[in-house]
């Protein structure tokens, strides 16, 4: 009888080895193996090297603005792939938008895949704090990536969702590229913690009586400090403005902090891995498929679906911001997910709000060769010196910089900057930048909004002053006088983004 057991055990086992669903290895490419497969699949033998960030290289960045414009014209952002002009907002949602959305995710930022995994949020923790004088109810959430057609990679989306306690109704939200943190983590009582260090003093003698000297030598002594995260009224305060979080929550708002490398790594040896991962369950991208920018928008749409389901969230003024890369991952976001009521771009550069055609700083160059993982792999075939269709260079691209502010029209967009002699380099191209927000304008006019206030005229408008705000229309511009941060942005782009929802903040 036992033999006959173990026989129909075992013929169960092997049945259901051949049931079971096979599943493509996960390919583990370096970064330098999965563009070299990109460049194969696009049929490029070799690319341009980018321009250095470094002065003294032979081959050092142009900051001459009388060689910057090598391209001086700009794909025309209100006509027709057919030659017509666009003159009514009806045309630019049916016909010409499109056209661009196209181009941008066929060419720059790849598509994302119809069959995206579902997210599932869980929340993992929920806190009572304090940021400042303002009570706040913090939750740390995860979101699981449903991986049953792929369960050889897993994807948990890190977020922190911080919401002012005594809010009378929904509050507007800042959703911003970071690490997931608690902002004042509720601390045991005294009391409570002298418990806790006890029970610790205890295990720890019964496990090892050789301790009882140390401890008796040092009888004040706890395992655990008691720990201030919160704002202390009577501590010394540095000059300037509160950190970005806090000044959000004292103006009534709540913010958001979704981490971009849990969504997915920035770097090429992740493709295979993370959410691009999961949806080509490990294989490596094709040409038109998203990079690392798009599939952090992808976080943080999905992210805006949790919030749906927060009734203190006023879900119609749920905003984005980044700076640098994030500030490209932000601009992205709200060009795609029209859901998204208002950015903060914070210095984002080639990819970002710096037009690809300037020959300034950072070039297209820089992104195919090195951070190629950000784009879509047909992106790469913009800095081809030799390939099987010859070479293509920035002014080959059917699209540039404007058109992407553009997308975000007629929805308020701030667009900011530093100043390089604080560390935000001219690398980054602010003449360009302010270029191209100028040149996005005539869209924010066509749909009936505000732009900066000036003609549309890129090539002749001047770039204002350092700490001269713009900030009269739902395209916004201003360069602060600090370095590579929004920090100092942060004041005028709240009560800019106030004005234009009809917020008023609590005692104001």
């Amino acid at each position: 009888m036992r033999r006959i057991v173990y026989l129909l055990f075992f013929i169960s086992l092997r049945a259901a080895a051949q049931n079971a669903p096979a599943y493509p290895p996960l390919v583990n490419f370096t970064a330098d193996q999965d563009k070299d497969n990109m460049m194969k699949q696009l049929g490029i033998i070799s690319l341009r090297p980018g321009p250095s960030g470094d002065e003294k290289a032979p081959n050092h960045a142009n900051y001459d603005e009388a060689l910057a414009n090598p391209y001086p014209d700009y794909p025309e952002i209100l006509t027709l792939k057919n030659g017509k002009k666009v003159t009514t907002a009806e045309q630019w949602w049916k016909l010409r938008r499109p056209e661009i959305v196209e181009d941008f995710e066929r060419e720059v930022y790849g598509r994302i895949p119809k069959d995206v995994p579902k997210i599932t949020w869980e929340v993992k923790i929920t806190d009572r704090e304090f940021m400042g004088f303002t009570p706040v109810i913090a939750k740390q959430l995860v979101g699981h990536a449903d991986n049953a057609a792929y369960p050889l990679i897993d994807v948990n989306i890190a977020m922190t969702l911080v919401l002012p306690a005594n809010s009378k109704g929904p509050v507007p939200l800042l959703i911003m590229f970071a690490p997931s943190a608690l902002p004042a983590p509720a601390q045991p009582a005294k009391d409570e913690l002298q418990k806790i260090n006890d029970a610790l003093k205890d295990l720890l003698l019964n496990a090892r009586p050789d301790l009882k000297p140390i401890f008796d030598k040092y009888p004040a002594y706890n395992m655990i400090a008691a720990q201030n995260y919160g704002f202390n009224p009577f501590a010394p305060r540095p000059a300037g403005d509160l950190p970005a979080a806090q000044q959000l929550i004292a103006d009534g708002w709540g913010y958001v902090l979704i981490d971009p490398a849990s969504i997915q790594a920035d770097n090429g040896a992740g493709l295979t891995k993370g959410i691009i991962g999961l949806t080509n369950k490990g294989q490596p991208r094709k040409p038109e498929d998203w990079g690392a920018l798009r599939a952090w928008a992808w976080g943080a749409s999905r992210a805006l679906d949790y919030l749906a389901t927060e009734p203190m969230v006023d879900i119609k003024h749920v905003g984005i911001e980044g700076v640098s890369r994030y500030g490209k991952a932000a601009l992205v976001t709200m060009a795609f997910d029209q859901r998204f009521a208002m950015g903060l771009i914070a210095s984002s550069g080639e990819g970002g709000t710096k037009p690809h055609r300037r020959n300034f700083g950072e070039a297209v160059e820089n992104l195919a060769g090195g951070e190629y993982h950000w784009m879509a792999g047909n992106f790469i075939k913009y800095a081809a010196s030799n390939a099987g269709f010859g070479n293509k260079t920035a002014n080959d691209l059917p699209v540039d910089a404007h058109e992407l502010i553009a997308l975000c029209a007629p929805r308020p967009t701030f667009i900011s900057h530093g100043i390089p002699s604080q560390g935000d380099a001219n690398w980054l191209d602010h003449q360009g930048s302010y270029m191209a927000t100028i040149a996005a304008g005539s869209v924010f006019k066509l749909l009936g909004v505000k732009d900066l206030g000036f003609t549309n005229d890129y090539k002749t408008e001047k770039m204002p002053g350092v700490n001269v705000s713009i900030l009269d229309g739902q395209l916004a511009w201003r360069q602060h006088d600090g370095g590579h941060t929004d920090g100092p942005n942060i004041k005028y782009f709240i009560g800019w983004a106030d004005k234009f929802i009809g917020h008023t903040a609590a005692g104001r």
